[in-house]
């Protein structure tokens, strides 16, 4: 099992917009689509990798918790599915329905929207302010499979409490463990 950290995008940058198919609805979300009156998040995740299985159950609950308090949220698959077919459109649909995700899950086909984020691991969260610049980038919390912590949610979950009571997100940001995003050659 690979462990690729996270690039760390500098804080304060802009989101990149895109437009991507919803492998679920099939329908093209922007990022003014999901975007929140209070924030938005970007997560880079995919079906396969075992770090993005072991957080699903608690991404589902943080977008629940928090969509409700004025948060957008999405998924982004960036990755080659030709190489990693478990991957594909139809794939996510099932992963999508088998965890009842209740945001987007888009599929980033040419691999673009990745690289404009500096995406380099899944799972890997992005925490825009209103303005949507970049106030948080890194881990979900300190569990990774079989660790023996258990997923909480805890920095991410500290991250939009910050912006929910209009106090400044911390700049100690620890980067996400994971696999890396699979690139096209």
């Amino acid at each position: 099992m690979a462990r690729t950290p996270s690039n760390m995008l500098p804080l304060g940058t802009i989101a990149p917009d895109f437009t991507l198919t919803d492998a679920v609805t099939n329908n093209s979300v922007s990022l003014k689509d999901i975007k929140g009156k209070k924030g938005t998040i970007v997560m880079f995740i995919c079906n396969h990798c075992p770090f993005v299985i072991h957080v699903n159950a608690e991404i589902v609950r943080i977008a629940n918790d928090y969509r409700v308090q004025g948060f957008g949220f999405v998924a982004i698959s960036s990755n080659d599915i030709k190489k990693y077919p478990q991957d594909n459109p139809k794939e996510m649909w099932k992963t999508a329905q088998k965890n009842n995700y209740t945001f987007p899950y888009l599929f980033d086909e040419n691999q673009e929207i990745a690289k404009a984020y500096d995406a380099a691991c899944t799972p890997d969260f992005y925490l825009f302010d209103s303005d949507l610049k970049l106030i948080y980038r890194g881990q979900l919390d300190d569990s990774r499979p079989g660790n023996g912590i258990p997923v909480n949610g805890r920095d991410l979950r500290q991250a939009l409490d910050a912006v929910r009571r209009n106090v400044k997100v911390s700049d100690q940001q620890k980067p996400s463990i994971g696999c890396n995003i699979k690139w096209k050659e």
